[in-house]
């Protein structure tokens, strides 16, 4: 965590982190509304940087920027549905309406990416374990070694290829028959790696009793007063969206024209709210 309040955010119970998360990725994917796509991913992207710095946020950006260029011209060049035509080649109709769902479609993708990177940097493997280690204890620890292998195994990976690179096996640079057999040198070497450390983990495990019945868990989340809190403004925020969206206050039309609710001050405070919660952790 970079500052305090990340600090105080990841310190959370686990219940209340996970509930925001459910919350805002709900949310995100069920309100199609121009403006609750872009305040969902400006939240995610300001919680992000908080969270891993601006330096992550940009090489996150590298993948999320051209995935948002390729859905958002994608859409028009499949889709000729809409009413307001910009412009026709081969007799097809490009329409504003096909130019704008695009547009949002890939900005919402892009935010609950965004929320996504937030998750795995507050949701770490044991406090999934803590949820979920008794409803699905098989499913939990499937997913806990997962989430926590990819990254030992790219940080392994780059120790490997460093290691052989200065013993002059480069995948980098040389004849292309030279650089395969390097790289195959290198993956070898990981396939051992990841061998030797499943084997060490099912050691690990069985000595510590794993799977045998009447076995403990020990565990150092509490709820306090600062959790219920949370918890309260998360449900008053995700109740007043709710009311916003079965009401039609954040409803939006794509097709066959583009229209939406009348703006108010009702759907303002929609708004509000809406925003209000995407930017919990910095309140």
């Amino acid at each position: 965590m970079t500052d305090t309040r990340m600090r105080f955010f990841g310190n959370l119970h686990p219940a209340v982190s996970m509930a925001y998360f459910v919350l805002v990725l709900g949310l995100t994917l069920a309100c199609m509304h121009p403006v609750t796509v872009v305040l969902s991913f400006l939240g995610a992207s300001w919680f992000s940087i908080r969270l891993r710095g601006w330096k992550a946020y940009g090489h996150t950006m590298r993948f999320v920027g051209p995935m948002f260029l390729l859905i958002a011209l994608a859409n028009p060049l499949f889709n000729h549905r809409g009413v307001t035509m910009l412009f026709t080649i081969n007799h097809l109709w490009y329409t504003l309406e096909a130019v704008c769902y695009g547009l949002v479609s890939g900005c919402s993708l892009c935010a609950v990416i965004m929320w996504f990177t937030c998750y795995q940097e507050v949701m770490t493997s044991d406090k999934f374990i803590y949820l979920f280690g008794r409803v699905i204890p098989a499913l939990s620890l499937v997913l806990s070694m997962t989430m926590r292998f990819v990254p030992r195994f790219r940080t392994q990976l780059h120790t490997v290829a460093q290691a052989q690179k200065y013993m002059g096996r480069d995948t980098e640079n040389g004849s292309l028959l030279r650089r395969t057999k390097n790289a195959m040198k290198v993956f070898s070497i990981m396939v051992t790696w990841s061998l030797e450390s499943a084997i060490d983990t099912a050691d690990s495990m069985k000595s510590r009793g794993y799977g045998e019945k009447g076995r403990t868990a020990f565990s150092i989340y509490r709820m306090d007063d600062r959790d219920r809190s949370l918890l309260v403004w998360l449900i008053f925020c995700g109740a007043y969206v709710l009311c916003g969206v079965l009401a039609g206050g954040l409803r939006f039309r794509y097709y066959p024209s583009l229209a939406g609710a009348p703006v108010t001050p009702m759907t303002v405070s929609f708004f509000v709210v809406y925003f209000l919660l995407c930017l919990t952790p910095a309140a």
